[in-house]
């Protein structure tokens, strides 16, 4: 009887044992996997196979096994295509899978990294999911003519047009030009009293400031305003010291001759003490208080430039700054050793010439162009 019974008991614990062999054996090859559509949307599904082809992916997804279906493999650098007859190892730990019906695909680069995307167009937040990218990181497009340029949250990129677009992230920064020096910063809106500072002007000597933004009308701005950094360009602020009266009336302004409506329109509104100067047959035009970067000997000087009796037909050339001016470094300006009497005065000339890119364009060119170069010029020359 306790020989039978001991039968008994191997017989059964030998169908225990197959049992959960076979049970485990099922378990082994039943993975988790999750499933996303176009939008990233998450839903998470089980499949009895180590090495499923991309059509049961695609079936587990919902879809039909049909040529137009698109199944990508989600890795942590970029996706991988898998074609309906190929097969994805689940134990490696890749269980991520982009599953949407499409007819071909678009590409796009972001940080040196390749995805193939099975539509024409992708919202910026799904590249960010995509990419893993962080949130104190922006997103940017690289436009050959343009720069880079922000993408914001609620874009949506059109892959469709010709050619690859290429994306970067990194952590924001925004420039602003304060009367020529050049802040980076790394929020994108500032304070103009906090701006003046941070370019080393003394916000309190009294100012006329103008903000000038690409494409829009120039308007004043007061010490406590903010400045919006995020649209397309550089923004700039331009200074020019309030009248100050002490008493005595003002010097009558000198206009002894007329430049094109467009030149006085905008030396009206940018340098309203502008003078036009003849003197020996040769007109000038003098900004009697132009603020120079911070750098040099003098903050701010008389400028002048010549206007050729042809004008705008020939091009103007160099420029006159009175008194004459050293950078602090104590490194030579070039091409500045000549002197030209103006109204009794000494003024230093810059031999500056258009060469290049940028030759004199008559009708295009004019009073306010050559003022952009005069800027460059003494920018350059306190840059580091």
């Amino acid at each position: 009887m306790l020989s039978r019974d001991m039968a008994d008991l191997r017989v059964f614990l030998a169908k225990r044992y197959e049992m959960d062999s076979q049970q485990n054996l099922h378990q082994r090859g039943r993975h988790e996997i999750t499933l996303y559509d176009l939008n990233l949307t998450p839903s998470v599904a089980f499949i009895e196979d180590d090495k499923p082809t991309g059509m049961q992916l695609a079936e587990k997804a919902g879809f039909a096994p049909t040529p137009q279906i698109t199944v990508l493999q989600w890795l942590k650098h970029g996706l991988e295509d898998i074609r309906p007859t190929e097969t994805v190892n689940l134990p490696d730990g890749n269980s991520r899978f982009i599953v949407a019906e499409s007819d071909g695909s678009s590409r796009f680069i972001i940080d040196g990294v390749r995805y193939d995307w099975p539509a024409p167009r992708i919202p910026v937040s799904v590249i960010r999911m995509l990419a893993s990218v962080p949130a104190n990181k922006e997103i940017f497009l690289v436009d050959p003519d343009r720069g880079e340029l922000l993408q914001a949250e609620g874009t949506v990129l059109d892959l469709s047009l010709a050619g690859v677009e290429n994306l970067v992230t990194k952590v924001p920064t925004w420039k602003l030009n304060v009367q020529g020096v050049v802040l980076t910063l790394n929020t994108p809106k500032v304070k103009v009293r906090q701006a003046l500072e941070l370019a080393g002007v003394d916000a309190n000597q009294g100012w006329h400031i103008f903000l000038i933004v690409q494409g829009q009308d120039k308007r004043e701005v007061t010490l406590d305003d903010e400045i919006d950094l995020t649209a397309p360009g550089i923004e700039k602020l331009r200074l020019t010291p309030k009248d100050v009266s002490n008493g005595e009336a003002s010097a009558e302004l000198l206009r002894q001759f007329r430049l094109l409506p467009n030149d006085e329109a905008y030396l009206d509104s940018t340098y309203p003490s502008w003078q036009a100067i003849l003197e020996n047959g040769r007109q000038w035009v003098i900004l009697p208080q132009y603020a120079l970067p911070s750098g040099y000997s003098e903050h701010f000087v008389s400028l002048a430039i010549e206007i050729p009796t042809t004008y705008p037909m020939q091009q103007i050339d160099m420029f006159y700054l009175f008194p004459a001016v050293a950078v602090l470094s104590g490194a030579m300006i070039p091409a500045t050793e000549y002197r030209e009497a103006i109204q009794g005065n000494s003024y230093q000339r810059w031999s500056r010439h258009r060469g290049g890119n940028s030759q004199w364009r008559p009708g295009i060119d004019n009073v306010m162009t050559h003022l952009a170069l005069v800027e460059s010029a003494v920018v350059k020359e306190v840059q580091p």
